[in-house]
């Protein structure tokens, strides 16, 4: 299954952290794509990791993180972690000057996030960080819309989210994502963040924004209630709210223009809605099987073809800031 590349170039990639998030979203993209190779996987439990690696045909697994980073035949890496290790295994792989893709958000708080980008800004070695939803078609046909002047001005965006409360919660079972240690903000942080990123994609950078966070329910350490204002540098407003604790699960983002509106969801596969005095549009655009396939196909094309990648460092560490801003955490 591993991709053998049509070119003499072929970037071999190891993967730290070969969990759920590997199995469909992000792993097969790194064999599937020509000019990269998955050649190697790290798992603490050493029969997960074997079974990984069978089952991806990927040769090699290892259970010590260290082993991978300073494998010869690894060029680059991904972290694929929970993100209180991102800043641990991303300087670790800083150190040695091998390009690097962490999963979102690219640390718990700003000031690890800053850590983590100065490490690889210092000695000029690429990073990306997975906000992935930058290089979706079905995102990017709203970026054309809104680039393209469909609602004309953009004047504000709303975005909220709801979910009822997971049994796993109920049960107060372990999560990672709702330890305040791993993630502060709870599911904030772990889905607000792809929200938040897009926006700066869409609209440009934040350049203030101040929240109220709180935790509603008290069946875990993580807050699970939060709000949200901002302003975009080019006079956008924004605003947001996230609630883990509701009796229904909603999703729904509006960008409110001159001339018309764009709403749009972020998780869920529905039609995206274009109603303006020019045009009503609803178009459809399914989530690519492999969520990732798109982000690391660009990046692909940033390391062997010299092309641009939307989500660098820079932008994974803005959006790290925003979110600091609206937990109150700066």
């Amino acid at each position: 299954m591993n991709n053998t590349s049509k070119t003499d170039k072929l970037i071999r990639w190891g993967i730290i952290g070969c969990g759920d998030v590997t199995e469909i979203k992000s792993g097969p993209p790194y064999y599937k794509i020509e000019g990269f190779s998955l050649v190697a996987v790290m798992r603490r439990d050493v029969e997960k990791a074997k079974d990984y690696a069978t089952r991806h045909q990927v040769k090699k697994y290892y259970t010590n993180a260290d082993d991978l980073i300073n494998d010869t035949e690894v060029d680059a890496v991904y972290i694929a972690t929970p993100p209180d290790t991102h800043k641990f295994y991303g300087l670790k792989v800083a150190a040695v000057g091998k390009p690097c893709c962490i999963e979102k958000p690219l640390a718990p708080s700003y000031a690890d996030s800053l850590e983590i980008f100065n490490a690889f800004n210092k000695t000029n070695t690429p990073l990306f960080v997975a906000y992935y939803r930058r290089t979706q078609p079905r995102f990017k046909q709203i970026k054309k819309w809104i680039d393209e002047g469909a609602i004309g001005e953009i004047r504000h965006i709303n975005w909220h989210l709801s979910k009822t409360t997971s049994k796993q919660d109920l049960s107060k079972e372990y999560n990672w994502r709702t330890d305040i240690k791993v993630a502060p903000g709870g599911y904030f942080d772990d889905l607000a963040s792809h929200g938040l990123d897009l926006f700066t994609y869409y609209l440009g950078n934040i350049k203030e924004a101040k929240g109220i966070s709180l935790n509603q329910k008290g069946l875990y350490s993580a807050k699970d209630a939060i709000t949200a204002c901002w302003v975009h540098k080019n006079g956008v407003t924004g605003s947001g709210s996230w609630n883990f604790g509701c009796n229904l699960n909603e999703d729904i983002v509006k960008i409110y223009g001159s001339k018309g509106t764009i709403q749009f969801s972020i998780f869920e596969n529905v039609p995206i809605l274009l109603e303006s005095a020019l045009k009503n549009k609803s178009l459809m655009i399914d989530h690519p099987e492999n969520v990732q396939y798109f982000h690391i196909e660009a990046m692909r094309d940033f390391l062997l073809n010299d092309a641009e990648h939307p989500s660098m460092g820079e932008s994974g560490l803005h959006t790290s800031w925003v979110m600091d801003k609206i937990l109150g955490a700066i």
